[in-house]
């Protein structure tokens, strides 16, 4: 199987059985996914989803949380890994958008990196989910399922990582992409024992392949 069979087969399997892959992550609007993405790093969605009600009824809007303290908003978050740096991060955001950006959150890559804590990772997550621009944040479970499958060969970085993947990834399927190879390696390709028995994209699949050989 080439490459370009192999990611054809990918994106179809999906397609037919993943069409409306979203993110996990609880938002109601740009404002509130970017701090939930922020909160997000090194974090499960399910514990961020646990804690950003109380901070968004808190701060229900980024003018709101430019105006907080590191001693009010660190309650809220310390149950969220690297509390203190999150801390910091949240409010330095919030002002460098009231500041530089009018009040709106930034929507292009560029423009997010410049704001604390806000990595290629986290605008590419923003850019995509908010504008479906085509965009691909590769997080752990992405470099992950990208490797073993065979869609990405050698890829050493995110960043490697990520241009594979939108070489052979049709422009208006990537943002939705993402969220098949996040959900993919968060319940089926997981780090340590994938469901290989659960999964569909096994006959695409160069790591089933080499398990199998070695049976």
């Amino acid at each position: 199987m080439t490459k370009k069979e192999r990611f054809a087969f990918v994106i179809s399997y999906f397609e037919q059985h993943a069409p409306n892959a979203e993110t996990e992550l609880m938002y109601d609007n740009p404002y509130q996914l970017l701090v939930a993405v922020i909160l997000s790093a090194q974090c499960t969605d399910k514990r961020v989803n646990m804690t950003t009600p109380a901070i968004f009824e808190r701060y229900p809007d980024v003018e709101a949380l430019s105006t907080a303290t590191f001693d009010e908003l660190f309650p809220l978050i310390r149950s969220i890994s690297y509390p203190n740096n999150k801390t910091k991060h949240l409010i330095g955001m919030a002002q460098m958008v009231i500041d530089d950006f009018h009040g709106d959150i930034p929507s292009t890559v560029p423009e997010l990196i410049k704001l604390p804590g806000v990595g290629r990772k986290t605008a590419n997550v923003i850019t995509s989910v908010v504008h479906h621009q085509p965009n691909m944040a590769v997080d752990t479970h992405v470099f992950r399922v990208s490797a073993r499958i065979g869609l990405t060969t050698n890829a050493k970085t995110p960043l490697q990582t990520e241009l594979q993947l939108l070489k052979y990834i049709p422009k208006e399927k990537v943002h939705v992409a993402h969220h098949w190879l996040i959900l993919h390696g968060r319940y089926i390709c997981v780090a340590r024992n994938p469901k290989c028995g659960e999964c569909g994209l096994r006959p695409a699949c160069k790591y089933y392949q080499q398990i199998t050989k070695a049976q």
